[in-house]
């Protein structure tokens, strides 16, 4: 690996990252050197990641949280500088989509729910880990947005409403944390061949047509979404900073045909 995307000395924070993107990210994360702290609400994931990371020679340990809780992130933040010192890498993946259909269809608990735990959550984790990054002048944040968020959409709306919030908050953070050196960016997913995408690529159908509307013809890996992000995070993408990164195989610009 050419060193301008090694981790190496690096800690990393992922939440979410019992399974899917999450879990892709910790493997290549650790893979190019770093130390990562495994979260989700799922204890056994968290341990099952962790286990596999250290038994590839990475350091690594599970931290479950919930992340709809103040006081469980505040804990989660607070055990990772206690066990690593500190965080230079804070990869924000936890995300629910618990309603389908229209908006008007959404309740309130829909809403509430898909509110805190996609968005809420990652602007408290932020502002709890983000000073520590600054008192050192280097840190780099990765907040996960969807191309749901660029775009209308009939079925996940509530969805969508979250990640181009999560876009937003990234251009945000970026903006007011630049100057400490902290760079923020956003990853913006098409489908990626994960469980939680399993209602579109389960779906013959569905997933036909969505592929049909896609230029590579075909539905991302999560471990491509864990390329971008080691990307984000190392010096490779050091220059980079406020962007919300589309990897979708194209599906965003095409038109139709």
């Amino acid at each position: 690996m050419t060193a301008m995307f090694s981790l190496a000395g690096k800690v990393a924070l992922v939440t979410g990252a019992s399974r899917g993107i999450g879990r892709a990210i910790a493997r290549e994360m650790a893979a190019a050197g770093a130390s990562v702290l495994v979260s989700d609400i799922d204890i056994h994931g968290c341990g099952q990641v962790a286990q596999e990371l250290r038994a590839g020679g990475a350091q690594a340990w599970a931290l479950p949280c919930d992340v709809v809780d103040a006081a469980q992130l505040q804990a989660l933040a607070d055990a990772t500088l206690e066990r690593a010192g500190r965080i230079d890498i804070l990869v924000c993946n936890a995300g629910v989509a618990p309603h389908a259909g229209p908006l008007v269809t959404a309740s309130d608990a829909d809403y509430m729910l898909t509110m805190e735990v996609n968005l809420r959550s990652n602007l408290r984790l932020c502002n709890m880990v983000i000073p520590q990054m600054a008192a050192r002048r280097d840190g780099v944040v990765i907040i996960m947005s969807s191309i749901a968020g660029v775009r209308g959409n009939k079925a996940i709306g509530l969805y969508g409403l979250s990640k181009a919030a999560n876009a937003q908050l990234a251009r945000n953070l970026a903006v007011e944390w630049g100057p400490d050196n902290i760079r923020v960016n956003a990853i913006s997913p098409g489908v990626i061949d994960t469980e939680f995408a399993r209602p579109i690529a389960g779906d013959a159908e569905r997933a036909a047509k969505r592929i049909a509307l896609t230029p590579l013809r075909r539905f991302g890996t999560a471990r491509e979404i864990a390329g971008v992000a080691l990307f984000l995070a190392s010096e490779a993408g050091q220059f980079v900073t406020g962007q919300n990164l589309v990897v979708d195989g194209g599906t965003t610009i095409g038109d139709g045909s």
